[in-house]
C-alpha cells in the first residue's frame, strides 16, 4: 500500500488518502494490479435507502457491528406466492412521517444485539447510497427505538471503499437521490 497527505482549501483541512492493492485473482499477475483510493467517513453519516422509499437517514457507522441494522416500527413478514416478503414501517428523522417500506426477506439470523442477548432478525438486501455511491448491502431488521440513531452501518457494508475518522461526522454530506 502507498499514503499521501492531501491539505484542502485555507483552513489545511488535512486527509489521509490510502491506496491499497485491489484483490487479485488467479488469472492477474501482480503488475496489472491498480490501486483504488479508500473514502473517508465521519463516526455518523447521512445515507439514503431508495428502493425503501427514504431519502436521507442518519447512520452511526459500527466497525464494531457485522451487519447492519435498521430500526422497524413493526416487522410482518408474509408470502406473495412463494417468495417471503416483508412489511416494516421506518421513521427516518425525527418528526418525521412513518414510510411503509417492503422487500423480499433474504434470511433469518441470530443476532447479537449491543446488550449481549441473542436474538432472531429478518435480513434484507437493499441499496445505499453514501455520498454518490451505490452499494448493495444486507440489514437486518429490529427495534432500536431506545438507541440515538435509527440506524447502524456495519463492517461489511464498509468493506473495501472507505475507512473511518472517528474525529469527525457527515463528511460526505446529505445523499442525493
Amino acid at each position: 500500500y502507498s499514503c499521501r497527505l492531501v491539505t484542502h482549501g485555507k483552513h489545511l483541512k488535512q486527509t489521509l488518502i490510502i491506496y491499497v492493492f485491489n484483490a487479485m485473482n488467479d488469472n492477474q499477475s501482480i503488475g496489472t494490479a491498480l490501486p483504488q483510493p479508500f473514502i473517508a467517513l465521519g463516526w455518523r453519516e447521512w445515507l439514503a435507502l431508495p428502493r425503501l422509499g427514504i431519502s436521507r437517514i442518519e447512520a452511526k457507522v459500527d466497525t464494531g457491528a457485522r451487519t447492519s441494522a435498521l430500526h422497524a416500527d413493526f416487522i410482518e413478514t408474509y408470502y406473495r406466492g412463494d417468495e417471503q416478503r416483508v412489511k416494516f414501517g421506518v421513521c427516518p428523522t425525527e418528526g418525521s412521517d412513518q414510510v411503509l417500506c417492503d422487500a423480499k426477506v433474504l434470511d433469518e439470523r441470530e443476532v447479537t444485539n449491543s446488550g449481549g442477548f441473542t436474538e432472531s432478525r429478518v435480513v434484507i438486501k437493499t441499496t445505499i447510497i453514501l455520498g454518490g455511491i451505490r452499494r448493495q448491502v444486507e440489514l437486518t431488521l429490529t427495534n432500536r427505538e431506545l438507541m440515538k440513531f435509527q440506524m447502524l452501518l456495519g463492517r461489511t457494508a464498509l468493506r473495501g471503499q472507505f475507512y473511518i475518522d472517528p474525529g469527525h461526522s457527515h463528511l460526505l454530506g446529505k445523499p442525493t437521490v
